[in-house]
């Protein structure tokens, strides 16, 4: 049985509310329709795209709007937060999009060197146009919080370094939030000839018809997580790291010493949001201890729970009482009081920072498609 059908079945999501007339839940802000038409505008004129995708979702994270349009222009894929991303699987991504005639490279926007040979292949990519074209405009369109700003940022300081740029660069913003840009701003990066670079917000189509796409979405951020549930995308993440025996290989973690185990008495509450990147609040040795501490306490819950579970994780059932049980190991684990009201959506939080940090390790949770696949 497939993992959509798992998902589907033992957890109950049904369409889960991602479409416009989803009961309640209403995604799709005005901000998002009017960014959208805009976007379309602006393609028109633009002499090269970079589409920027989560490594983590290469497909999932493509916004399926755009791609008829996208797929006539000069178009870069640039697959975003690749230190996120199993590093195996993400270069069997990259061939694969090579195999589609598609140019792609994988980068951390935060890097400066990675922004480098993005920038590279731009120029690449340009070198034919320079030549009879005084000013070119490149746009950068991606979903939300796939680190567009965050890539945009980089360039701009790449691009202060190298060129004479006349006016005061400003920087775009960064957010943990989908939806942090929400209007389209052009910020010149070069001269002779003169380079434009347009950041514009992250959209998404009204309905998200497929439900695992929706749910990677979520569980990258990309979907805000008021908008799906933080037990649900929990839930979701756990059916896919049992469905591929993911905590069986954190085996070795149950013969570490116990000698610097961090007692919950004798350390102060750590909240997860400080990994994130964006927290400019800098780690001391003991609060990094003791995260990485706790990653160990959740990874060996988990391990241990599926190792001792006697039911079959492609059984619907059983993989729901297994992922039931494991919210109560991770409880333990996360050090979350049992008597606390809320301490579910408690444990979803932290385990989904975590996730999101990649201090659970790489993931890739898109499957790479067959020899021959259509194009992108």
């Amino acid at each position: 049985m497939g993992l959509k059908r798992i998902v589907k079945k033992s957890l109950g999501l049904g369409e889960m509310g991602f479409t416009k007339d989803g009961g309640n839940i209403n995604w799709f802000p005005g901000h998002m329709a009017a960014a959208t038409r805009a976007i379309k505008s602006r393609l028109k004129l633009s002499d090269l795209v970079i589409e920027v995708r989560d490594s983590r979702i290469p497909l999932s994270s493509a916004h399926p709007e755009l791609q008829s349009q996208l797929s006539s222009k000069r178009r870069i894929l640039a697959l975003n937060k690749k230190d996120l991303a199993n590093p195996n699987i993400l270069n069997k991504w990259v061939h694969y999009f090579d195999s589609c005639n598609q140019d792609c490279i994988a980068i951390n926007g935060h890097s400066k060197s990675s922004v480098q040979k993005l920038l590279e292949l731009v120029e690449l990519k340009l070198k034919e146009v320079i030549s009879r074209e005084p000013t070119l405009l490149v746009m950068v369109v991606g979903v939300p919080n796939v680190g567009k700003s965050a890539l945009i940022n980089s360039i701009h300081q790449i691009a202060a370094s190298r060129f004479p740029v006349q006016e005061k660069m400003k920087r775009a913003r960064v957010g943990p939030l989908p939806g942090v840009t929400q209007d389209i701003a052009g910020f010149k990066i070069a001269n002779r000839p003169s380079i434009y670079v347009l950041d514009t917000p992250g959209v998404l189509v009204p309905s998200i018809s497929d439900i695992e796409t929706g749910l990677k979405l979520a569980l990258a951020g990309s979907v805000k997580d008021s908008v799906v549930g933080e037990e649900r995308i929990v839930q979701y993440l756990l059916a896919v790291l049992n469905s591929r025996g993911t905590p069986l290989h954190w085996r070795h973690l149950n013969n570490r010493s116990e000698v610097n185990q961090f007692e919950s008495d004798n350390k102060r509450e750590y909240n997860p949001k400080d990994l994130r990147p964006q927290s400019r609040k800098p780690l001391n040795v003991s609060d990094m201890l003791y995260v990485e501490d706790m990653v160990t306490e959740v990874q060996r819950a988990l391990h241990v729970s599926l190792s001792e579970f006697d039911g079959n994780v492609e059984d619907e059932n059983d993989l729901e009482n297994l992922i039931e049980q494991q919210f109560e190991v991770l409880q333990k684990a996360l050090k979350i009081p049992h008597k606390a009201s809320e301490a579910r959506l408690m444990v979803s939080k932290k385990f989904l920072t975590l996730f999101r940090t990649g201090k659970l390790g790489p993931f890739i949770l898109d499957d790479v498609p067959d020899v021959n696949p259509p194009k992108p």
